[in-house]
């Protein structure tokens, strides 16, 4: 009986990460399912609370820096960035004038939709922006204020 109740916990646990986004809770359903294994065999209620905290303890430990290593983009870390992520600071030239609800801009010869990234600016065609984010596929660009290079 003691095994199911584990692995009740356990699946709880695992639908508790499922509405989160921490990579936390996970461990312990792992600690769960560790002491229902143990339970299963016939282990006094300490010997499975104590291998539940051993592996929760361990798997936590071992595992989640490498999940949040991994989770981390390739600015946070370091890495050389590329795909959207490298657009991120560089500029580009007006095509259609930029405002809060349209605009087209031009980064490294490719056309890019663009909004302006307070939405009060208005960038008229051939001016230099700057861009601030990506969000799919639409830039969102603030006026470059450095001198053209």
């Amino acid at each position: 009986m003691e095994a199911v109740l584990w692995v009740v916990l356990a699946v709880a646990l695992a639908i508790g990460e499922a509405f989160t986004a921490t990579f936390l809770i996970i461990f312990f359903a792992a600690g769960a399912l560790a002491a229902a294994g143990v339970a299963a065999l016939g282990a006094p209620l300490l010997l499975q609370v104590i291998v539940f905290a051993i592996v929760s303890g361990l798997s936590l430990a071992a595992l989640r820096p490498l999940i949040l290593r991994l989770q981390r983009s390739s600015g946070e870390s370091g890495d050389t960035m590329f795909g959207i992520e490298a657009l991120e600071g560089q500029h580009g030239l007006v095509l259609e004038e930029v405002a809060a609800d349209h605009g087209m801009i031009k980064i490294d010869g490719e056309m890019w939709q663009a909004r302006s990234f307070d939405g009060a600016e208005i960038y008229p065609p051939g001016e230099r922006v700057r861009i601030i984010k990506v969000k799919g596929n639409t830039a969102i660009v603030w006026r470059d204020e450095t001198p053209n290079l």
